[in-house]
């Protein structure tokens, strides 16, 4: 099991709640976390790298691109995900053949499977480009629709709750410290789309770095993260409303008009809570 604060492997069972939820401690920061969250809300991290649209065009600038000038529309050619504190990251590429006939049908039917068991998917602007292009190439594919989900856009955290001089997931984490993505150029894509395999299995690679870092930079922003879905939801006792972490303590109140509610800050990933008479939900600013 992953520490849920330093994100190790160094951890070891330690015993269950009153209502028998198992608890985990970190040998490492000494982080006590249960599973709960883990087992009972299924959270997936995405992201796709899509081919480029081929268009005949007449100028490099402010050009008007009709229907008729598109030789070749965009496809993805590679995803790549990761189920929140587990170790594996999933990926599949389109083949040579299929990228030289815009054929992504077979790599599109797996990932439809992942995000229909998912209840809350993350992706770094997935709101507006990963997650509408992802049901644009189900729908093309004639795959049904998912069940339903949750979203999380770090885009929209780092835009709404701070002022960073960029907000592209590679300068985030430049930013907090983290490994960067790795290094690619407009040929790239150029082989891939000519069905290269080596191309292909670079750009996999690239993918899949892309989803280790986004993990990180959300678990950086986490605890600043106002609309996080709240994960009280999905576990039977009572813990963080942004992680679900039962090492919360009590520290002053939250003042509406309506009323005075006792708060409780995450020990674990930082964030706010307010209690209400069945959970506590999220006072991050």
């Amino acid at each position: 099991m992953i520490c849920s604060k330093c994100r190790c492997t160094n951890t070891k069972k330690n015993g269950f709640s009153h209502n028998g939820t198992q608890h985990y401690l970190c040998k490492d920061c000494g982080t006590n976390f249960s599973e709960a969250v883990v087992n009972q809300c299924k959270i997936l991290l995405v992201d796709i790298e899509t081919a480029p649209i081929l268009a005949r065009v007449w100028r490099v600038w402010q050009e008007n691109i009709s229907i008729e000038q598109i030789k070749n529309d965009w496809f993805i050619l590679c995803w790549s995900a990761k189920w929140l504190n587990d170790n594996k990251v999933i990926g599949e590429r389109v083949t040579g053949k299929e990228a030289r006939k815009n054929n992504d049908k077979g790599i599109m039917k797996t990932l439809w499977k992942l995000i229909d068991e998912a209840d809350i998917v993350i992706g770094h602007n997935g709101d507006d480009f990963d997650i509408p292009k992802i049901r644009t190439r189900f729908v093309l594919n004639g795959l049904p629709p998912t069940s339903s989900f949750r979203t999380i856009d770090t885009v929209k955290i780092a835009r709404k709750h701070f002022s960073f001089t960029h907000n592209k997931l590679d300068y985030l984490a430049q930013q907090f410290g983290f490994s960067r993505k790795l290094k690619t150029d407009f040929s790239l894509w150029e082989k891939c789309v000519k069905g290269d395999d080596k191309a292909l299995q670079y750009m996999l690679d690239y993918n899949k770095k892309d989803v280790l870092i986004l993990e990180e930079v959300y678990l950086k922003l986490r605890g600043w993260t106002k609309s996080h879905p709240n994960m009280n939801m999905f576990q039977p006792e009572l813990g963080c409303s942004n992680c679900g972490s039962p090492n919360i303590k009590p520290k002053g109140n939250y003042i509406t008009q309506a009323g005075k509610y006792k708060t409780w800050v995450c020990s674990d990933c930082g964030a706010y809570s307010r209690e209400t008479k069945k959970t506590l939900i999220s006072t991050a600013q």
